[in-house]
């Protein structure tokens, strides 16, 4: 069952093999590694300084808004990212909207991705938002059916973006 778990050095040897998976950070969409001036290492052994430095930036400032990491679980197996924007500020608006999320490409097609933005949403309306926005690639054939199998209504495209919004409630 997919569920969302806080991110949690206890977990670093299924962090560290879902980041194998992942092979680096340029699909692990979600994850906050930008938070860091770097893209932060990736072995087990790093994931209490990748914890400490993703929970550390959940706060507002520096142009950042509240917001709260998540990865997503199957068992005791990581199988991706998600992150939700409490707000949006004009580049969010934009290009990344309220909820952003990742699944490891061998975990793919499987519906982890459905049930986590699901969830996403459920974690939204908890913090009293009514709508969420959502976006992906205007080339993300899955991640345009993920949004729109929970209710994703397409709003524009801009750019390379497609702009999706979910009622909450």
């Amino acid at each position: 069952m997919t569920s969302l778990v806080r991110p949690d050095p206890s977990l670093a040897s299924a962090w560290a093999a879902m980041m194998a998976d992942f092979g680096g950070w340029a699909e692990a969409h979600g994850s906050g590694y930008w938070a860091f001036d770097t893209p932060p290492p990736i072995g087990e052994g790093d994931c209490a300084a990748f914890v400490d430095g993703i929970l550390a930036a959940e706060g507002a400032g520096a142009a950042r808004v509240p917001n709260s990491h998540y990865w997503i679980a199957e068992g005791d197996e990581l199988v991706g990212y998600l992150h939700v924007r409490h707000e949006l500020n004009d580049w969010l608006l934009e290009h990344g909207g309220h909820i952003g999320y990742s699944v490891r490409p061998s975990r793919r097609r499987q519906g982890h991705a459905t049930r986590a933005l699901a969830l996403g949403v459920r974690r939204a309306r908890e913090l009293g938002i009514e709508r969420v926005l959502v976006t992906c690639d205007d080339d993300n054939a899955g991640s345009r059916a993920t949004i729109e199998r929970c209710g994703g209504v397409l709003e524009d495209v801009r750019g390379d973006k497609r702009r999706y919004w979910i009622t909450t409630s």
